[in-house]
């Protein structure tokens, strides 16, 4: 289900957060179309977080030394990978009014990417949306073999540790289905919400709380 939002100026990092309560995220036609456009699925992807389980040969790959991981130490690069053209996809959603938005939502506190490195350089990451007990994954890339998968480990590791409880990945995708999604219809998907989104948890970067 979607509907368009012609005054896109309108939406502020707040409204994000009041639509991301609802089951509801913006996206764009491509990078050059200025004009967003509210998505709300009629089937939702979402992770168990107790249950996550990586295969095996990911799991060597995650414990072994070939990627070193941060978490929101480059916020900006992350999306940038993001919205940047890859293997198979061509264009992307992420319009500079997505950018920005997102870029608002991190420094209020409420947006978090992890990033993957290798030798030095940036070759994976994701980034998405907290509130409440909720994350909401918003998109993920790679430039080496695994590094988004390790990315979403790594993301699994610290939802967990900070006590969260649902992991929302919007659209299933056969990549997505690797690393275990379930799939949900949109009125149970917003039941979990309405247990979730309105809990206290403290928000801003998470390299310090």
């Amino acid at each position: 289900m979607t509907s368009r939002e012609s005054a896109a100026s309108e939406i502020t990092p707040e409204v994000l957060l009041r639509a991301y309560a609802c089951g509801i995220f913006p996206m764009a036609e491509s990078a050059d179309d200025p004009t967003l456009f509210w998505v709300e699925p009629e089937m939702r992807g979402v992770i168990p977080l107790q249950g996550f389980r990586i295969a095996s040969r990911l799991a060597r790959t995650v414990r072994s030394d070939t990627f070193s991981v941060t978490v929101d130490t480059a916020f900006k690069a992350v999306i940038a990978g993001c919205a940047a053209p890859q293997p198979g996809r061509d264009d992307t959603w992420i319009n500079k009014r997505i950018r920005d938005l997102y870029v608002g939502l991190y420094e209020l506190g409420h947006c978090h990417s992890v990033e993957v490195w290798q030798d030095g350089d940036l070759v994976g990451g994701l980034y998405g949306v907290s509130l409440g007990r909720a994350f909401f994954g918003e998109s993920m890339f790679h430039r080496a073999r695994d590094a988004s998968k390790v990315a979403m480990a790594r993301l699994v590791e610290e939802l967990i540790g900070r006590g969260l409880e649902l992991l929302d990945c919007q659209i299933p995708t056969a990549h997505l289905a690797s690393l275990g999604v379930r799939t949900l219809p949109r009125h149970r998907f917003v039941g979990l919400l309405q247990q979730w989104v309105d809990e206290p948890m403290p928000v801003g970067d998470w390299r310090t709380h």
